[in-house]
């Protein structure tokens, strides 16, 4: 079974969040929500989340994927030389890195997204000339890293999350189950 680790810091978007958590454990993959501070994270609404895990007490290696929520201070938060290591770690050593909305930001405040595919909540990414910025797409993949726009692309986010990790069917059978397809036929 494949583990995935969300990263939490205070100001996370909290639909960004939680939506991936959703979407894997329907599929009953491990995702543990980690802290990087203490046991219970604010998120940019003001909800509260109490954590899996805190950064400083995990065994990375266990660990197939990473993702970033996105949110405000949430993605500058996470500006932080633990995640930062992690990031650079997971990314060489070709394990999926992902970040949504303003996190993209933050991977490439790392140097991860050099050279790569990328897309971002309108405005995140600073220095487009490192990278090929694709602002129509929901969800952009490029290689190892997934990057999404925001809340409303969360649950696209959280497929594709899936689908990389190497559950398509799972995730087709998810998208049934939560009515995503009927969503998607009405509302045009």
């Amino acid at each position: 079974m494949k583990k995935v680790l969300v990263f939490l810091a205070d100001g996370f978007e909290e639909i960004e969040a939680l939506s991936v958590v959703d979407v894997l454990r329907r599929a009953s993959l491990k995702c543990d929500l980690c802290s990087i501070k203490d046991e219970f994270v604010r998120g940019t609404h003001n909800i509260i989340i109490q954590s899996d895990c805190i950064i400083d007490n995990i065994d990375q290696d266990e660990y197939d994927a990473i993702v970033l929520p996105g949110g405000l201070p949430g993605a500058d938060n996470l500006l932080d030389k633990r995640v930062k290591d992690i990031a650079i770690k997971f990314n060489d050593e070709g394990k999926i890195v992902a970040a949504i909305c303003a996190a993209p930001q933050t991977l490439e405040q790392f140097g991860i997204l050099d050279d790569k595919k990328c897309t971002s909540y309108p405005g995140f990414i600073k220095d487009r000339e490192k990278v090929n910025y694709l602002e129509d797409q929901i969800v952009v993949v490029d290689k190892n890293i997934i990057t999404s726009r925001g809340p409303a692309t969360a649950l696209e986010f959280a497929f594709k999350i899936l689908e990389e990790l190497g559950y398509k069917d799972k995730a087709e059978e998810i998208k049934k189950d939560m009515l995503v397809d009927f969503y998607l036929d009405h509302s045009k």
